[in-house]
């Protein structure tokens, strides 16, 4: 079951998911309020919290019948992926973590990369002009300057979100604090960590690994945020020789 990030659609899957088609049972399926979803499903209370977004994993596993499978959660989804396992284990016993974060927020010896008016200025800007956040923004998170595409794809996929479910998704996303959360993953995990990434630094990844009980940490030659369009071929062998 593949899970993809803050913005962005099931497609961005399309580089690594076929690889384990002959071997396995393909999930792919985009957020509420992201891609190809139905727009007037999107509750504000409800995905105010990474939690519902959760609920929703594991309502789709259980429909999908999904029992012991192996769950791949890109950036933000990699913590949704850890609270649907902890709300129902029996769904996956694997859990692939590419570039998670448990918080964004600095807080103490801390440090998520983030302070709490760097987040308000966030979603300011984000208010005043989703157009122009989203331009700005998608670049610095891909990296990978010399290939431009990759941040003109992820903007595309930003402006193709309601602002305002782009705004409530966002604030879930950077305000929430899942450290708590990853002592209590009973699943085996693999942190996919890339270096040179501004949302989620190697310190992250190795916190994350350092945190659930039965983690493995891989840092693969790739830079950015989006491994998974800038160098899928890593993301897929880092997978496969974890399950």
């Amino acid at each position: 079951m593949f899970a993809h990030g803050y913005g962005c659609d099931q497609s961005m899957w399309r580089y690594v998911a076929p690889d384990f088609a002959e071997d396995y049972s393909i999930l792919t399926f985009d957020h509420v309020g992201n891609g190809g979803s139905d727009s007037t499903a999107f509750d504000p209370a409800k995905y105010a919290k990474l939690q519902g977004y959760a609920d929703d994993v594991v309502e789709i596993a259980r429909e999908a019948n999904v029992r012991g499978g192996v769950f791949v959660g890109h950036s933000v989804s990699a913590m949704i992926g850890v609270l649907a396992s902890i709300q129902a284990p029996e769904l996956f016993d694997e859990l692939v973590l590419v570039c998670p974060s448990p918080c964004f927020l600095n807080d103490g010896d801390y440090i998520g990369g983030f302070s709490e008016s760097d987040v308000d200025e966030l979603l300011a800007s984000m208010a005043d002009n989703f157009a122009a956040w989203s331009n700005t923004m998608a670049p610095a998170i891909v990296g990978n300057g010399g290939r431009p595409e990759l941040g003109q794809e992820l903007a595309a996929a930003f402006c193709r979100m309601d602002p305002e479910v782009a705004r409530v998704f966002a604030r879930a996303t950077f305000t929430s604090d899942n450290r708590s959360d990853l002592p209590h993953v009973l699943a085996r995990a693999l942190v996919v960590q890339c270096r040179d990434d501004i949302l989620a630094g190697e310190h992250i990844g190795a916190y994350v690994a350092a945190n659930i009980p039965d983690a493995a940490l891989v840092v693969i030659d790739a830079t950015g945020h989006c491994p998974n369009l800038s160098a899928p071929d890593a993301v897929t062998a880092a997978i496969k020789a974890f399950i």
